[in-house]
């Protein structure tokens, strides 16, 4: 499911607003996708990136944000 409106998710150690989401990736939120019925979004679009979010496979449940550009310039 795409939602094109924020919604606050979190792991054991932290609560994820959008306030704080875009101050990580130093980027605008526009939209983010949850697969099934998971709690943490799979990725995260922002203006300039398409962010994967991947859940850590520690004993505490933690994510980890890749920022893949979303218009690289190809010479």
């Amino acid at each position: 499911m795409i939602l094109c409106k924020w919604i606050d998710f979190q792991t054991d150690t932290e609560t994820y607003t959008q306030a704080d989401f875009e101050e990580l990736v130093n980027d605008e939120f526009q939209a983010m996708m949850f697969e099934g019925d998971e709690q943490i979004p799979a990725y995260v679009w922002t203006v300039n990136y398409v962010c994967m979010i991947k859940k850590g496979t520690r004993m505490i449940a933690d994510i980890s944000v890749t920022k893949i550009p979303r218009n690289p310039v190809c010479a």
